[in-house]
């Protein structure tokens, strides 16, 4: 038999894939007691308990009960644990009677428990409504920050997760590639540090990730991988003397940091734009004041030979650096750009959002105000020993809207590319042609970043970021 399991929920018992041969035959599974109850996070999940023996994995058969012949649908298997496991079902209707049934898997056979019945809570009365429109959108869901709320909608706009934070989660709320969400709410507090919370399809926080040093965690983006270690962004403020360039004589000066955090807490690397950029990358007329946002490091992506792709927003810059070393591999864009452009007006792009590594020497990117009229998204095929990047493609919404802040794309299966506009409230699916696929109607309202998952079970594995 085979098994599929949720990443992370137990550690693996052996026996589910070892063929049996001889004359003892296993026992078969039994279930014990199931209980469901509703989910404390989501009134359109529940959470269901088995006790069972001589099974190493339970999944959940559930259908709505008010309709004759509804098929069954069937959640993914999670381990057994001493002899018990818990199994959440998500994605359901709202006020809506379930059955759910146990089904028990071991190397004796399966086992189907009696079902029980349960019914789903009302939706919040803040909870966000979306209207779509589209054809043809890409299988799936999309995932983003909304109020108080992260959330997934699917390409008819329901509503299927969601998740309240007490103070938000801030703008950003994202699927990882280790299958959980994370968030970085903010807090009162206005010099309190606030880190990412991450949080499983359950709507549990199972851990909270931060800057080493003391750093604040910046809610631009995060990398949690399946080890458990998680790279990240951090704001590093130092005092320095611009007077000479026509600034403050004791300016606070934001550089971004970078940093590499095992899943026990260890720092296993650390970079500071203070080490390797100059002051001077700054255009003079954002150095003058008191406070000085230098840098504003606002995504980071692993390339496909493991390094970092860095977005430095204010430079108006990419930047590759050895994510052993911490060296600096290249500068695209800027005023210390090292590369050749082709395909593209100059400056190729300005105050972008969101780049992402779309494949061997592919880049993706929100560009801001490149063209001052229109924001648009940019794919790059970039030649590093040549130093040359060609806009290969280049999408915008029609009519064309700007957005000076915030932003992102996604790159999809089939050359698609999924896009948010910011500030301007769009949120666009686009095919290879750059054809409108689908889309949020209406204004959403400030969408920093939005992506596509395949599953509520596993959110963000197995798809690119």
């Amino acid at each position: 038999m085979r098994c599929v399991f949720l990443p992370g929920v137990a550690v693996m018992l052996a026996g589910c894939m070892t063929d049996v041969s001889g004359p003892e035959r296993p026992a078969q599974p039994v279930l014990g007691t199931t209980v469901a109850a509703a989910s404390p996070h989501n009134s359109l999940s529940f959470i269901v308990s088995v006790s069972v023996s001589h099974a190493d994995s339970v999944a959940v058969r559930f259908r709505l009960d008010d309709v004759l012949l509804a098929g069954d649908s069937i959640t993914p298997a999670v381990y057994v644990v001493r002899g018990a496991a818990t199994i959440p079902v998500l994605g359901l209707l709202p006020e809506r009677s379930y059955a759910v049934s146990a089904v028990a898997y071991g190397l004796g056979g399966t086992a189907v428990g009696n079902p029980v019945r349960i019914s789903t809570d009302t939706l919040p009365s803040d909870l966000p409504r979306y209207a779509v429109s589209g054809s043809d959108p890409a299988p799936g869901y999309v995932v983003f920050a909304a109020g108080a709320y992260g959330l997934v909608i699917d390409n008819t706009g329901r509503v299927v997760w969601y998740r309240r934070f007490a103070d938000g989660p801030g703008l950003n709320f994202m699927a990882q590639p280790n299958g959980h969400y994370v968030a970085r709410p903010t807090t009162p507090e206005r010099d309190d540090l606030e880190p990412w919370l991450e949080i499983d399809p359950a709507g549990n926080v199972t851990r909270t990730l931060g800057c080493a040093h003391g750093l604040q965690p910046r809610f631009h983006d995060l990398i949690t991988l399946q080890d458990g270690s998680y790279w990240l962004m951090c704001d590093e403020v130092r005092t320095m003397d611009l007077s000479s360039l026509g600034g403050a004589g004791t300016a606070a000066v934001m550089g971004t940091a970078l940093q590499h955090i095992s899943a026990s807490g260890t720092l296993l690397f650390d970079w500071s734009a203070f080490d390797h950029f100059a002051i001077t990358d700054l255009d003079s007329a954002d150095r003058t004041g008191a406070s000085v946002n230098w840098t504003h490091g606002n995504s980071l992506d692993l390339d496909t030979d493991g390094n970092l792709i860095v977005s430095f927003r204010n430079l108006g810059e990419l930047t590759k650096i050895n994510s052993v070393t911490g060296a600096v591999m290249w500068r695209m864009g800027g005023r210390r750009n090292e590369f050749t452009f082709s395909e593209s007006p100059s400056p190729a792009y300005a105050r972008q959002h969101g780049v992402r590594v779309a494949g061997a020497g592919t880049l993706l990117l929100l560009d801001n105000v490149g063209n001052p009229r229109e924001s648009r998204a940019e794919r790059y095929t970039v030649d590093e020993a040549a130093r040359t990047a060609r806009l290969s493609h280049s999408y915008g919404s029609n009519p064309g809207v700007v957005t000076l802040i915030g932003g992102s794309v996604q790159s999809l299966a089939g050359g698609r590319t999924l896009v948010t506009f910011g500030t301007a409230g769009r949120v666009e699916e686009y095919d290879a042609d750059g054809r409108l696929m689908w889309r949020i109607d209406g204004n959403p309202g400030y969408v920093f970043r939005t992506q596509r998952i395949r599953s509520l079970y596993t959110p963000g594995l197995g798809t690119t970021r």
